[in-house]
């Protein structure tokens, strides 16, 4: 009871786990899901402006000024992640539905996870400071880097970021987060003051996002088509791939020179993935029916990250005394 009650520690897994049961028991269709498509986009509208009231502009600024940390790690996130997962989706393809294996390539674009970033670093004795800034910067490049960089890696076949999908990004997520930057002198405390409430904000508007993604997925044959051995294979490469970008990142913050300190700030704001950006992307970028399959190897790792990095950010913590 005590190991199953510590996979539930972090209400996200139990809202993704949720969401996607609710999918599939009773998943939106037809005009049903286009109402969830407009309450999901209003969603991730509110969500955005409120990212863009919390990041202050100032540890924009800090992060920018310390080059020798963020430079590496922007190129471990968006160069040495996308190519592993690049790599992942051809050894997917010829065990898994061609949109899940894509789905590796998207699940590698994206950014790290602000709030299991800084909470691992945290608990292992890293530098917070650096992990805060570093998921930040990290997370505002992905609402522009991830989209095109998906696109490149992934090619015309299977995406098109024509202006209609430009036009898409820009209203729901930039120009929130752009008006939330504007008057974030005004609002921003009250933001902070909020901090409890609106951690539950981030996990509904992913939890609606994932539902609605899920439900076109189920309603294409999601689960007739995914057997037993598909999961298997799914969760298996979900695993390698975080366990090879996590060795990656300590061993290319070792080889940098890092502090441990730093170090432990470099492996909890480099491999970990955020479902934060990739649901809400994943919502514009693709149809209904299709986001589910691709957004299924990011609901896996996510969840597999959460559940692993506790006990390792626990295991480093000690290793320090």
């Amino acid at each position: 009871m005590k190991r199953a009650f510590s996979l539930f520690a972090d209400p996200m897994i139990a809202v993704l786990v949720i969401a996607t049961m609710l999918a599939v028991i009773l998943p939106a269709m037809g005009e049903a899901r286009y109402h969830m498509q407009t309450v999901s986009n209003a969603a991730i509208f509110a969500l955005f402006l409120v990212n863009g009231m919390r990041i202050a502009r100032g540890e924009i600024a800090k992060g920018l000024a310390n080059w020798r940390f963020f430079g590496p790690l922007m190129l471990f996130v968006f160069a040495i992640m996308p190519a592993g997962g690049l790599g992942m989706s051809l050894v997917a393809q010829g065990s898994l539905a061609p949109m899940v294996a894509l789905g590796f390539v998207f699940l590698g674009t994206l950014p790290s996870t602000i709030q299991s970033a800084t909470s691992y670093t945290t608990l292992a004795g890293g530098n917070v400071a650096l992990s805060v800034v570093g998921a930040a910067l990290i997370n505002i490049a992905g609402v522009f880097v991830t989209a095109p960089l998906f696109a490149l890696l992934a090619g015309t076949e299977a995406v098109t970021i024509g202006a209609d999908t430009i036009v898409r990004i820009g209203l729901i997520l930039i120009l929130p987060f752009v008006i939330g930057q504007i008057v974030q002198g005004w609002a921003r405390e009250w933001v902070i003051e909020r901090k409890a409430r609106i951690v539950w904000l981030d996990r509904i508007v992913i939890g609606i996002a994932v539902y609605v993604a899920f439900s076109g997925a189920v309603e294409q044959g999601l689960i007739a088509m995914f057997t037993g051995v598909d999961w298997a294979i799914l969760i298996g490469l979900c695993f390698a791939f975080l366990a090879a970008g996590s060795l990656a990142a300590w061993g290319i913050a070792s080889a940098l020179g890092f502090v441990r300190s730093d170090r432990i700030a470099f492996l909890f704001a480099g491999p970990q993935k955020s479902v934060a950006i990739g649901a809400p992307l994943a919502a514009i970028l693709f149809a209904p029916e299709i986001a589910g399959f691709v957004i299924a190897p990011l609901l896996i790792y996510h969840l597999m990250q959460l559940v692993i990095a506790a006990p390792l950010a626990s295991w480093l913590a000690q290793q320090q005394h």
